[in-house]
């Protein structure tokens, strides 16, 4: 009786096992179906990870963090700048997403340029 329940279980261990790892292999992030303090931890690992070395386009952007929380736009001498906020940090819980609780993303004709603090001033600063 011992040696099939010890059979069983390891069985099963295996069987969740595997299943663990095809989860964790092949299950994408999809920020918009996630909690929001999940989301908002996922946007500033992603964010931390960027690197100003290679280029990235908005879509790839939005198709890795979803759906800007907040998004500004103006064009000045047929140049596009868009800033798109994301938030990654936790002010108070009042149920609205403000500025401060967002990393803003600087984009130049669809091309990230910019993030983080200075990116909202550069785009402020456009005058048209």
């Amino acid at each position: 009786m011992s040696k099939k329940v010890v059979k069983y279980s390891l069985i099963g261990f295996g069987l969740y096992a595997v299943l663990a790892a095809g989860v964790l292999t092949f299950y994408e992030d999809n920020p918009d179906q996630m909690r929001w303090d999940d989301r908002q931890a996922y946007n500033k690992k992603y964010i931390n990870e960027l690197s100003i070395d290679e280029p990235i386009f908005k879509e790839r952007i939005i198709q890795s963090l979803g759906s800007p929380d907040i998004t500004e736009a103006k064009i000045l001498n047929g140049e596009t700048f868009q800033v798109m906020f994301y938030r990654t940090k936790h002010e108070k819980s009042d149920g609205i997403t403000t500025k401060d609780e967002c990393t803003p993303l600087l984009f130049k004709d669809g091309k990230l340029i910019a993030w983080g603090i200075s990116a909202f001033e550069q785009f402020d600063s456009i005058r048209i």
